[in-house]
């Protein structure tokens, strides 16, 4: 028996060494994996620390750079063209009812019904840069005249551009005033601003309506419009800028065989019209003739004098006060008929010397194309997927 009780206690004293010797193993091993790793760590500190020190002397380096520019071009005597400009590029662009600059409201939400897709640049504006606009009753755009005449005196130097100081203003009946003064295209700069009612958003594109943006118009920026501050108390503007009457007309009426000629150009235009029927699309032709769209020399024309068929009379571009393009005008029984363009549908109409507007025919413009590129979605045109 002593014997027995002596072999048991000799293997549980081995067993206890073999034991006690693994756990001493595992505890080196553990120790020095746990050294490993707290070096590693000090490593990636260290690498931290250096990347963020760096960073820092890159940022700080940026600025000095930008800095140093900005000294350079604001420098008076500055010839290199280059150098003194800043990157600028449309990310954007308007596709409007409107077609030509006649016709295209001088103001901003003058015709409610006046509707446009803003249509962004998809490389340049990633379709969640607009996440929360449409949270927005309304917003700035700002954008490029494209149109304008006399964008090739922009490029020359001062001396030679004989850019005007002043324009001719049609709430003044023509009267020449500073050109900051007014909202002319015809800037040094030519960038417009305009404020249009945010319909919808959807994906890369904003639904607009109110807009006085003629299609085509290259964009530059978007910015929501904030009442809070936008919309200044106690602002003032001269007294020319409140009167209306002068460019409001008396009437507008349509012709007995308009609805029927709208009705049979809307077989073609009606899948790439913004508009879902003739009636709105007329509703819109009222809108925008309740405003005399003509230009000042157009309206101080005697209607009795004649003039050759399809001469060349100045109209207005959109936001304008001044003259800057032709349009064409032909005369019927002395009185002149002007015409009006609207996705691709030539509108004719008359006014007389009280004002009252007479619409007399609509036909489709020889440039407009059968196919359809477009189909309808909530009143506005959405691109068919391909």
């Amino acid at each position: 028996m002593a014997l027995k009780w002596t072999t048991t206690l000799s293997v549980v004293v081995v067993f206890a060494a073999a034991v006690a010797a693994t756990s001493a193993f595992s505890v080196h091993v553990l120790k020095k994996k746990c050294k490993k790793l707290l070096s590693k760590i000090g490593e990636l500190e260290d690498s931290l620390t250096a990347s963020l020190r760096k960073r820092d002397a890159e940022r700080q380096g940026r600025i000095r750079a930008q800095q140093a520019l900005r000294a350079t071009l604001t420098k008076p005597n500055c010839d290199d063209l280059k150098n003194s400009s800043y990157p600028m590029t449309p990310i954007g662009v308007v596709e409007s009812c409107f077609s030509t600059r006649n016709g295209t409201p001088r103001q901003p939400l003058l015709v409610p019904l006046a509707r446009a897709r803003l249509v962004f640049d998809a490389s340049r504006v990633p379709a969640a840069s607009l996440e929360g606009l449409e949270e927005y009753s309304h917003c700035w755009i700002m954008y490029i005249f494209h149109l304008n005449t006399d964008l090739e005196k922009l490029w020359k130097p001062p001396s030679q551009s004989k850019f005007k100081a002043k324009v001719r203003v049609p709430r003044l009946k023509g009267e020449r005033i500073g050109v900051f003064a007014t909202r002319t295209p015809h800037r040094p700069c030519p960038i417009g601003l305009t404020v249009a009612k945010v319909e919808a958003v959807k994906g890369n594109i904003v639904l607009l309506s109110g807009v006085d943006l003629v299609n085509g118009t290259p964009v530059l920026d978007v910015k929501p419009y904030l009442p809070y501050c936008d919309s200044i108390q106690g602002a003032t503007v001269p007294g020319w800028v409140k009167v209306d009457h002068i460019l409001s007309v008396t009437s507008v009426i349509f012709s007995e065989h308009f609805s029927a000629a709208l009705v049979d150009c809307w077989s073609v235009i009606k899948k790439r019209s913004l508009y879902t029927t003739p009636n709105e699309f007329q509703s819109l032709i009222k809108q925008i003739l309740s405003w005399d769209i003509r230009s000042v020399s157009q309206r101080n024309k005697p209607h009795g004098s004649q003039c050759e068929q399809n001469c060349n009379l100045l109209s207005y571009r959109p936001n304008s006060n001044i003259e800057q393009s032709a349009e064409h005008a032909s005369t019927s029984h002395g009185a002149p008929v002007y015409h009006l363009e609207l996705e691709g549908l030539d509108i004719s109409y008359r006014i007389d010397n009280a004002g009252n507007v007479t619409v007399d025919n609509v036909t489709l413009l020889s440039h407009v194309r059968s196919c359809n590129h477009y189909s309808m979605s909530n009143g506005f045109a959405t691109e068919k997927p391909t």
